[in-house]
């Protein structure tokens, strides 16, 4: 039998969503007996959670078990779990390639990995690698697992479904996670309340299509709701709605996010394009009018708010004139945040079978044209905020500023900018996972600077 005196590391590649199973397994691996340590020497075992969204992330996945099937050639590792997404899509072709890998979890599957773990320590000589896949969704429970919380002090993520229906051409997301599950709004309330009382004061609200909510449960799209009950939760300050669905998004979901003040005037909505020709080929419901009639809505309605949103350049067929639609339309709307990435033909998709295939070089270059004209969006965006005041979440102290560092209501955390404060004038300090009042002083570099009041 496995002696659980052995010190397991675990790294999460990818989403949020991902990042939560991750916490969940820290749990588990608890559970079972392991020590279970953030540090990345020293180490008995390791568990990879991966990404295989697309190729970037594909290609950060085996780097990063590379990376550890050096160490354990050295001798300085036993032991190493694959699970995730990357797991579930090629397993085959990784335990071909690196028989390193002590043992593999699907998606669906990470409640296992104290078992893989176990089945790994006890394997004798050339045993084979335990391969664990259940069906996603297969064990409701999975999702009701407490959690071991990796984010900064005052925030965490909030999982309230796994899987999508929406079938992309160019998203391999169906295949890998299953159909779309929403948890049960008593489940998540629960949840919400034990962060609540561990001190988060952020609640980041993510699901591959949040405003799909409740449909599979309850036989209708109950997020308004969902979100009323969260709010409710004393100690809960702040709710952030990450990936929503454009043509989901009602009239009442608008309306409560402008009536709640707990729910801060961020919407993430990713729209991958404008043009109508790209939008029908990514197999994206909606039209580039209808896009625009969102946005000019959302403005109207939640005055001030900020819109983040993700975009593709180069799928197949993406021509110039389309290209050019697409910067046009920020110009004209200026969004405050937006990600953009080149076109990744993935495995098993319709986009993959598309011809007329845009050269990697120039839907490279149309991100680049993207990335410059968003930066003088956010740079008029940022500048606009000086001699602002706004509460700002404090995440960590900047040794090297001699500053500490947080986000306000504007700032996602992990893909938007940092906000650096210096501490009030009578020399109090902030501490991690306060909410203070600071006034924007000045930008260096994209990110804010401020001073707690």
């Amino acid at each position: 039998m496995t002696q659980k005196n052995k010190t397991i590391g675990i790294i999460s590649l990818g989403c949020a969503k991902n990042q939560v199973d991750a916490e969940r397994m820290v749990t588990l691996m608890r559970g079972a007996g392991y020590t279970v340590t953030p540090r990345l020497d020293a180490l008995d075992a390791v568990v990879i959670n991966t990404c295989g969204f697309i190729e970037s992330a594909k290609a950060e996945a085996i780097e990063t078990i590379l990376e550890f099937c050096a160490l354990k050639a050295e001798g300085k590792l036993e032991k190493i779990i694959v699970t995730g997404c990357l797991a579930e899509r090629y397993k085959s072709e990784l335990l071909a390639e690196m028989p390193e890998i002590d043992g593999m979890l699907g998606s669906g599957s990470f409640r296992r990995v104290a078992e893989a773990l176990d089945a790994a320590f006890d394997a004798a000589g050339e045993a084979p690698p335990p391969e664990l896949y259940d069906a996603p969704g297969s064990d409701p429970l999975a999702d009701e697992t407490p959690r071991v919380l990796s984010t900064p002090k005052g925030w965490a993520y909030l999982k309230i479904a796994e899987g999508c229906d929406n079938n992309c051409a160019y998203c391999v997301i169906p295949d890998i996670r299953g159909r779309f599950r929403s948890r049960s709004i008593e489940s998540l309330v629960a949840e919400a309340e034990s962060l609540a009382a561990q001190g988060v004061r952020e609640l980041d609200v993510v699901a591959q299509d949040s405003t799909r909510y409740g449909l599979d449960l309850y036989g209708r799209r109950v997020l308004p709701e969902l979100l009323e009950a969260l709010s409710a939760i004393d100690g809960i300050r702040w709710i952030r709605l990450h990936y929503l669905y454009p043509d989901e998004i009602t009239d009442e979901l608008i309306q409560t996010v402008a009536d709640n003040p707990k729910i801060v005037k961020y919407l993430d909505i990713p729209i991958q394009h404008i043009s109508d020709a790209v939008l029908a080929r990514m197999n994206r419901r909606g039209t580039g009018a209808e896009l625009r009639a969102l946005m000019t809505k959302l403005r109207e309605r939640i005055p001030g708010v900020v819109i983040r949103t993700t975009l593709i350049a180069g799928l197949p067929g993406e021509t110039d004139r389309e290209f050019e639609e697409l910067c046009d339309f920020l110009r004209e709307f200026r969004l405050e945040r937006v990600g953009v990435f080149p076109f990744s033909p993935e495995e098993g998709t319709p986009a993959e079978k598309m011809t007329d295939r845009v050269r990697l070089e120039i839907a490279e270059h149309r991100v680049t044209l993207i990335e410059q004209l968003q930066t003088g969006i956010m740079d008029e965006f940022n500048a606009a905020r000086i001699d602002s005041v706004c509460e700002v979440l404090i995440e960590d102290y900047d040794k090297w500023g001699e500053c500490f560092c947080g986000r306000s209501w504007a700032e996602a955390p992990d893909v938007d900018g940092k906000i650096f404060i210096t501490a009030a004038s009578d020399g109090k300090q902030p501490m991690l996972g306060d909410i203070v009042i600071a006034r924007i002083t000045d930008i260096i570099d994209g990110d804010l600077i401020g001073e707690v009041l």
